[in-house]
């Protein structure tokens, strides 16, 4: 798997999304889902693209196990994180309801992050 191209490829993707997603809510003069675009525009795009650069400029960090849990655990905890702020802007589910799946999804990130740093301070030269 190369990681470098995963992230690009995804925060493109996530770019996309956020972008339509923006162009509704002032379509529709609705933002109350504003903080969710932030979400998909912070942990998708930016960080992604920010992910999928440093894999490329240290190609050393590319193709480890740590590799590979960061990219994966950061698709995971991000999308879960994701679709639990659209239940909970959209009305769907109380904010109490969203423990303990949203907390764990934090610790997902972080956990991706963590994999990312180790890796990071490992490889990168």
């Amino acid at each position: 798997m190369n990681t470098a191209r995963g992230f690009l490829v995804m925060g493109s993707l996530y770019l996309i999304i956020g972008i339509l997603f923006g162009m509704y809510m002032g379509g529709k003069q609705d933002f109350t889902f504003a903080p969710l675009h932030a979400h998909i525009n912070l942990l998708g795009f930016v960080l992604m693209t920010v992910f999928g650069i440093l894999y490329r400029l240290f190609p050393a960090m590319d193709g480890n196990l740590l590799a590979r849990l960061h990219f994966w655990l950061h698709q995971i905890g991000a999308l879960v994180l994701l679709i639990l702020l659209f239940l909970l802007f959209s009305g769907r589910v109380e904010e109490s309801a969203m423990v303990p799946a949203a907390p764990i999804a934090e610790l997902v990130v972080l956990l991706s992050v963590l994999a990312y740093a180790v890796n990071l301070f490992r490889n990168a030269r």
